[in-house]
């Protein structure tokens, strides 16, 4: 799959599958500014409109510091309210497009994710990350409040209370803390992180792809309904399975004890 030539975003395909996005503004510890919330909104949107052979996607911080400071708090110095909103509707509709992207994204969080930084981790399927790493969602110090979807994924991934405690005091946090609290599905080591996300991401790559799409689609919107609605959902995601070829293939791969080779058809 062709992709622009991205000014804040470095694309790297593994092999055919699999695509490694890393946020590429290290000078700025990878801020959030107009133009990467623009190409974030872009690079989505391709992937839901027609992703090719891409199966899965790890998203990482250029250098070693830092996966996203949050936004760009020198390009915002002085802006009038209404370019702020105007700059900031860039930024949900990024978000937005990341949250609703069909394909599997795994956060490698190589750094410090702060503000948006975090947000964006949030949005994304799950996280690992460095035993460094530091998080934060820390608005109401800057006098405004998390506007990623922050309050509304911090919760689903921590719980209400720690998520009010977080949010509510800016308190930064740890990897070691994230871990516990759910919002981090593994620490590793800074020289195994990228292996070891984008060996899960192979192995999310080597199943079925339209199984893998409807069951991320029915754990996403599931949340959001009653159990027997959810359960409902889930049955018509199912149902659109039955009769693919990939099914078949499958059940045909199991039965001749060999490794199935399928096509997302």
């Amino acid at each position: 799959m062709d992709f622009p030539n991205y000014e804040t975003l470095a694309l790297e395909p593994r092999g055919a599958q699999l695509l490694l996005v890393r946020l590429n503004r290290p000078e700025v510890l990878n801020a959030l500014n107009t133009r990467m919330g623009e190409e974030l909104t872009d690079l989505w949107n391709r992937l839901t409109a027609d992703a090719g052979a891409i199966r899965c996607v790890v998203v990482t911080g250029a250098g070693e510091r830092a996966f996203c400071a949050g936004g760009d708090l020198k390009e915002r110095d002085g802006m009038t309210a209404a370019a702020w909103r105007a700059q900031h509707e860039i930024f949900e509709r990024a978000f937005m497009a990341l949250a609703e992207c069909p394909v599997p994204v795994i956060a490698a969080v190589n750094g410090h994710a702060f503000g948006g930084g975090l947000e964006m981790a949030l949005c994304c399927d799950f996280v690992y990350a460095v035993p460094g790493a530091r998080f934060a969602l820390s608005e109401v110090s800057l006098g405004i409040m998390p506007g990623g979807m922050g309050t509304q994924n911090l919760p689903r991934a921590v719980g209400e209370r720690r998520a009010k405690e977080l949010i509510l005091s800016a308190r930064p946090f740890s990897a070691a803390e994230a871990l516990e609290w759910g919002l981090v599905n593994r620490v590793c080591e800074p020289a195994k992180l990228l292996e070891e996300a984008l060996a899960t991401a192979q192995a999310i790559a080597d199943n079925a792809p339209l199984s893998v799409r409807q069951a991320k689609k029915s754990i996403h919107h599931g949340l959001a309904m009653d159990l027997l609605t959810g359960y409902r959902y889930e049955i018509e995601a199912y149902n659109h399975l039955v009769g693919t070829e990939d099914r078949h293939e499958g059940v045909r791969a199991f039965n001749e004890k060999r490794k199935p080779d399928f096509k997302g058809g």
